[in-house]
């Protein structure tokens, strides 16, 4: 059974709250921050439930704000519930800057609790599943070349990826920009039997035109002024290894044809030169494009492109991936820690819940970039949605724009009343049931509430 710790002066408060949730909970209780910070220590209970009011200081928050700190040094991964009095919002808010998952005002409502906490400790244990998967032997950095993921999507490419490692045949992996490309051309290398020589990437659409063919098969002293001495290409420099030619969509026509050659005889010529140069290179090619769009437009010829996609790949955009969201924040905010020596502890919920619901047309690479900018910039000990670069921004905004003349602001208001009236209505009223609805903790749906004055029996 889990474990919730009760920290409150007043022995009626830790009476109820025992009575109410034995069935459900261990229920340990302390009146003051020693005894706490002991049963703490000693149970390490997930969830924690603090009043800021603890004796010697009864009428002020210091003496809580201490114990919530200390808690959260000796376990950055519990959740802390503050208790607070009516008017107390402010030191309610200092609490959640400090690290606190959320509050709840007195007089308590056991009912609205019961849904709180029920939702607080499926988190906690959704995140330690999480932070297990993150060390455990099946997202080894050696077997996958830091590939992260274990949604069904990805599965299914982990073992395709196994599948066409111990063969030769080409391969073409498909996908949006910032999915994961060339981290899978370098897991097929790193799985095969070409593993110990070279893996050469190059990007097709990064070298100019003119460079492009020098690059690919190289050149011979005198092929063109500055040409003072033979030069290998990247053909050549990954003999017996893998070629990954990345943004196959932008290689010129004219040397798309001499790659088909290539891998139709396994020959080249150096530019300038006219000798046949054998080369054993395995080649694995990417593009952001629509398969079926660039073959229309002349962009990849359709010899080449059946040649090149012997086995084809499609990577998933990161909104498709369910909880690779969080599996891979947490990641990149463990590795930003130890990179930058900071100890931001993880995400408020309402991040985790952004992070979960934006489109991320990025991909990986965006949500690498937002972390890592947080971490370098958050004075908190946990990134908020202002950290993340999402202050003020609901998923609603990244919906296409309606064709009307209103603010955006406007627009936002009406969708946010909207939404807040329907989730008042689907819980008849209930504002507890209404917040887990809709997402919120139960202050903030109150704060909503009278904002855009609703009623709770709309």
């Amino acid at each position: 059974m889990e474990q919730l710790l009760i920290v409150d002066d007043n022995e009626d408060i830790r009476t109820q709250l025992k009575w109410g949730f034995m069935n459900d909970y261990d229920v340990l209780q302390a009146a003051d921050a020693a005894l706490a910070l002991q049963l703490f220590d000693k149970h390490h209970p997930r969830v924690v439930m603090l009043d800021l009011g603890l004796p010697p200081d009864a009428d002020g928050v210091e003496e809580g704000i201490n114990c919530l700190v200390q808690m959260l040094q000796r376990n950055p991964h519990s959740k802390i519930i503050v208790i607070t009095g009516n008017g107390e919002r402010q030191n309610a808010l200092r609490s959640i800057q400090l690290g606190a998952y959320d509050y709840i005002q007195k007089p308590i409502d056991i009912d609205s609790l019961r849904i709180i906490l029920t939702r607080t400790f499926r988190l906690s244990a959704l995140e330690e599943e999480n932070r297990n998967l993150l060390s455990s032997i099946a997202f080894d950095r050696r077997d996958m070349s830091g590939i992260i993921g274990q949604s069904p999507r990805m599965l299914e490419v982990f073992a395709t990826i196994r599948k066409v490692a111990s063969c030769d045949a080409p391969v073409f992996i498909t996908g949006e920009s910032g999915t994961g490309k060339e981290l899978v051309a370098r897991a097929i290398h790193d799985l095969s039997l070409r593993s110990s020589e070279q893996f050469v990437p190059i990007n097709c659409g990064a070298i100019p035109e003119n460079l492009l063919e020098s690059e690919l098969f190289g050149y011979e002293k005198g092929a063109f002024t500055g040409a003072h001495a033979r030069v290998k290409g990247k053909v050549e420099y990954a003999n017996k290894g893998t070629l990954f030619l990345d943004e196959l969509g932008e290689l010129p026509v004219g040397l798309q044809v001499k790659l088909l050659r290539f891998l139709q005889e396994k020959v080249i010529q150096r530019v300038g030169g006219r000798e046949n140069v054998a080369a054993d290179t395995r080649i694995v090619s990417a593009t952001h494009r629509d398969i079926a769009c660039a073959l229309k437009d002349g962009l990849i010829r359709e010899d080449l492109y059946y040649r090149i996609a012997v086995i084809s790949i499609k990577l998933p955009p990161l909104r498709e991936r369910g909880d690779d969201i969080t599996l891979l924040a947490n990641y990149f905010l463990n590795r930003f820690n130890t990179q930058l020596s900071k100890n931001i502890r993880g995400f408020s919920q309402e991040a985790l819940r952004m992070l979960e619901s934006y489109e991320w047309p990025g991909n990986i690479r965006e949500l690498e970039n937002r972390i890592m900018r947080a971490v370098i910039m958050s004075d908190s000990p946990v990134l908020h949605l202002d950290s993340l670069g999402f202050s003020g921004a609901t998923k609603v905004e990244r919906q296409p724009l309606l064709q009307t003349a209103i603010s955006l602001k406007d627009a936002r208001d009406q969708v946010e009343r909207e939404m807040i009236s329907a989730g008042l209505k689907e819980a008849k009223g209930n504002m507890a049931k209404a917040a887990d609805l809709l997402g919120v903790s139960r202050p903030t749906l109150y704060d909503l509430v009278k904002k855009h004055g609703l009623s709770q029996d709309h």
